[in-house]
């Protein structure tokens, strides 16, 4: 079943308009995350909203937001309030201009979006839209309201769709310099270099994700299947930094110590793939076959 669309309203360039839906291109709904549990009953930690200074518990409908002038003084804002200003983006998606992508700093990427038209209509100018940006090698630059703010957003074509991707303004941005000013000036050798290339090259690789593993969420899995059948994880040794005395010597060790290309990756723990797999297929309605594969995958409260 597709995920419930974030936003829903239109994606105009110029004069051409058509209705859109936004969705999220990314999860982390099969990560294992824990709720808080009280160690001396073993019930689940919920929580309140309480009036800081009397302590006592506050409804929803009493609850407004406020902007901290100082230590005791707040500026009330209404829903009301904040509904008046809202702003052309809260329905619209208007590109307003086409960058190249390479010109886009990464530091500025939030987070991708998939957008498709929403309904039957409106496909004649949205693949319109897709083409245009698509021809001229270029990226759409817009904005949309999301969670009540206004964001950038990066529109290029994926497949059918567009994917679009939320940027940071520059006040979110940090400088480098306030980091980085430190840093000596050293010199690199050409040799050095030349054995650094070496080792780059044997690792070089086509960018392939689904060789990745998440081998945290590994230890998860394999951490509470052994607590679920009453068994202890010893803990692993943690990894040392060797004292470097001689750069050229710890390359030419590192040359001789990499693996040779055509490895395969690891494959999943048999106590991971006991608890994912029926969690990957598993159905609404449907109890799992065995209680064992069914733990683990609450979300936190």
């Amino acid at each position: 079943m597709a995920p419930r669309a974030n936003w829903k309203g239109f994606l105009r360039l110029s004069l051409v308009t058509c209705p859109v839906a936004l969705y999220p291109a990314t999860s982390d709904s099969e990560k294992i995350s824990f709720n808080q549990i009280n160690k001396s009953t073993g019930h689940r930690i919920k929580y309140v909203k309480v009036d800081a200074d009397t302590g006592e518990e506050v409804s929803n409908e009493d609850i407004t937001k406020g902007f901290k002038v100082d230590t005791d003084t707040y500026v009330e804002v209404s829903k009301e309030e904040l509904e008046n200003i809202a702003l052309e983006s809260t329905r619209t998606i208007d590109i307003n201009e086409f960058v190249p992508k390479q010109d886009i700093d990464p530091r500025y990427l939030i987070r991708p979006y998939y957008l498709r038209p929403d309904g039957k209509v409106g496909h004649d100018a949205f693949a319109v839209i897709r083409e245009t940006i698509c021809s001229m090698n270029m990226v759409a630059i817009g904005t949309v309201v999301l969670t009540s703010r206004e964001h950038i957003i990066a529109l290029e074509p994926l497949d059918k769709g567009l994917m679009g991707t939320l940027l940071r303004y520059p006040y979110e941005v940090r400088d480098e310099k306030e980091y980085f000013d430190e840093i000596q000036d050293v010199k690199v050798t050409k040799d050095m270099l030349d054995l650094a290339k070496h080792i780059v090259n044997q690792k070089a690789a086509d960018f392939e994700p689904e060789k990745f593993e998440d081998h945290y969420e590994e230890a998860l899995v394999e951490l509470i299947n052994a607590k679920r059948n009453g068994r202890t994880i010893s803990a692993k040794p943690r990894p040392r930094a060797d004292n470097v005395v001689n750069l050229m010597d710890a390359l030419k060790k590192s040359i001789a110590s990499e693996a040779p290309k055509g490895t395969k990756p690891r494959k999943a723990s048999a106590g991971q793939e006991e608890m994912l797999l029926p969690i990957e297929g598993k159905k609404a309605g449907k109890k799992a076959a065995k209680p064992e594969r069914v733990a683990g995958r609450r979300k936190a409260g």
